[in-house]
Order: structure tokens, then C-alpha cells, then sequence
């Protein structure tokens, strides 16, 4: 079985291991904060980044990222200075992929994720649990996007998103990169690039 890494130890992370279900072996978490280093339990450990170089065999996902700190997943990752084909994918058995779709390298996709026809997942995308992304719908590299989110047909999210838990997207528009929308947001109209939108219908508020 292969081994796997996951960075670092945060929500993301610990949800991405109810994902593993027999895909492969966790080594154990890696993370930069020494606060977190050291932690463990029967079944894992934290360490630091050093553990990526010590096990070069091993895949990694790297899943960081939140509502404070999604600009900075790029940043981040593009640190970790791995192969890509190092990267691992991360599929939960209760999600459903269409053989239509693309699903591309550091993607985790959780429970009750949906992804129908053509729809377009980019790399190091999150999809947190139930969030149904539909038919020529695509998510740009680095975005993170929460759960029972609902993504129309032929939607564009771009690269570096955020897009919060309950928030519904109507379909044929596009969200421009680095665009932060609140949770519960109904959107019905395109944003553009670093956008912060949230409410019902979704309002800039910045």
C-alpha cells in the first residue's frame, strides 16, 4: 500500500483521514508550527516538514488553508518544493466522480462530494463534504471550497477561492481569482478578481 503525508496538522487534515479508508498508509501529519509537533495518539503522530524528506517514497496531500488564510495556499504548498507527481488525490468512497469529469494532483474530495460530467477539478483543490459541483463546471488550482456548497452548470471558479459552507452558485457565471465568499452566500452574478462577496443575494463588502 502506498505511504502518505498529510500537511499540516489542521481541520483539514484530520477530516482528509476519514478519507483514506484503506488507499493508503499514513506515516503521520507534518507541520511547521513546534506547538503541534510531538502530538499523537493511536493513530497518528505530528512532525515536522523534515518527515516529507525522510520519507521520499511517500505521498503527500497538503491541505492548508482556511477563511483567513486561503490567499496563502500557493505560498504555502509551492514551499513543501516536492514533485508533482508526489502529490496524492484523496477520494472518499461515499463521493460520487463522474467518468466524465477531470479531477486533478492534491485533490481532496470528502463524503457526499458530487462532481458530474465535464466538470473540471483543478490541483490542490479541497471540496469539503456534500458540495455538488455540476455539469462544465470548473475550480481553479488552490481553491478551497466548503461544505453543501452547490456549484451550477458551466460555473468558472478561478484559482486561489474560498468558497464558504451552504453557498449556492448560479449557473454560467464566473468568480474571479482570489475571491473570498461568505457562507451561505446565494450568488447570482460574476466577481471579479479578489473579490469578498457574502449574503442572499451575494454583495461586495469590500
Amino acid at each position: 500500500m502506498d505511504k502518505l503525508i498529510i500537511f499540516p496538522f489542521n481541520g483539514n487534515g484530520l477530516e482528509a483521514l476519514d478519507c483514506i479508508q484503506g488507499q493508503y498508509e499514513l506515516i503521520g501529519f507534518a507541520d511547521d508550527l513546534k506547538e503541534k509537533q510531538g502530538i499523537e495518539n493511536q493513530y497518528f503522530k505530528v512532525y515536522s516538514r523534515e518527515l516529507i524528506d525522510k520519507y521520499p517514497e511517500a505521498f503527500v496531500l497538503a491541505v492548508p488553508g482556511s477563511p483567513t488564510s486561503y490567499s496563502e495556499r500557493e505560498r504555502i504548498i509551492k514551499s513543501l518544493k516536492i514533485r508533482s507527481d508526489r502529490f496524492a488525490r484523496v477520494i472518499h468512497p461515499g463521493a460520487s466522480v463522474s467518468k466524465l469529469s477531470s479531477i486533478g494532483f492534491n485533490v481532496l474530495l470528502m463524503a457526499g462530494v458530487v462532481i458530474t460530467s465535464n466538470a473540471a477539478i483543478g490541483n490542490h483543490v479541497c471540496v469539503l463534504p456534500n458540495t455538488v459541483i455540476h455539469h462544465d463546471s470548473s475550480i481553479g488550482n488552490y481553491s478551497l471550497i466548503g461544505s453543501n456548497v452547490t456549484i451550477a452548470g458551466n460555473t468558472k471558479i478561478g484559482d486561489s477561492c474560498y468558497i464558504g459552507s451552504g453557498t449556492s452558485i448560479i449557473n454560467n457565471v464566473n468568480i474571479g481569482a482570489q475571491t473570498l465568499i461568505g457562507m451561505g452566500s446565494n450568488v447570482i452574478r460574476s466577481l471579479d478578481v479578489k473579490s469578498k462577496a457574502v449574503g442572499n443575494p451575494a454583495r461586495l463588502i469590500e
